[in-house]
């Protein structure tokens, strides 16, 4: 009797391992996932909502962003679709138009939306950020979750922390929420689409 369980014993092991060796193929040729993160791109255009905080004074706008290689274009308008600003640059400057015509122009983006909006708006780290990434040529740190996403990015003094990404229908993540911290200032980000 003792001699018959170790005979089925060996042979319940053997079929065991013959079905996981049968099994080892399919796992190894599965196709690889897709990559986690989009790869960065030089000209997008997204919508989505942002609100802005300098110790007491605080807004709340939508916004449409055309980034290109060289230009941007940002509208910023209220939660009910009035415009607040147009504000458009490239190299050779920038400037902000509000709805009553007015128009201020700078040398940058942060010395414009400070003295315009009342807080700074680092567009130029922006356009890398918002896709997960730091800004070419300048030191960084990149902390990363355990998926192998960004998590938190720090760069050109601003802190940005990433709390959701979103995986689009071509199988690539892209940021869908984002925090980000300079001195006084909180801008916090909720993209709505990418294209």
């Amino acid at each position: 009797m003792v001699r018959l369980r170790g005979i089925c014993a060996r042979a319940v092991a053997a079929a065991g391992a013959a079905i996981l060796c049968a099994c080892a193929p399919a796992l190894i040729e599965r196709p690889a996932p897709p990559s986690a993160l989009a790869p960065q791109a030089t000209a997008f255009e997204l919508t989505g909502r942002l609100s802005a905080r300098r110790g007491s004074d605080a807004l709340s706008a939508n916004f449409r962003w055309t980034h290109e290689a060289e230009r941007d274009e940002l509208d910023l308008s209220s939660p009910l679709g009035q415009t607040i600003a147009r504000l458009s640059g490239d190299a050779s400057g920038v400037h902000l138009q509000t709805p009553d015509g007015k128009v201020a122009t700078a040398s940058d983006w942060a010395a414009l939306t400070t003295r315009a909006l009342g807080w700074p708006l680092p567009v130029a780290g922006l356009a890398f950020w918002i896709q997960g990434a730091p800004r070419d040529g300048v030191p960084a740190a990149v902390e990363r979750a355990s998926d192998g996403m960004p998590a938190a990015l720090r760069q050109d003094g601003w802190s940005v922390v990433y709390q959701a990404f979103e995986r689009g229908s071509d199988g690539v993540s892209r940021p869908k929420r984002l925090t980000l911290d300079y001195a006084d200032v909180e801008l916090r980000i909720a993209v709505d689409s990418w294209r």
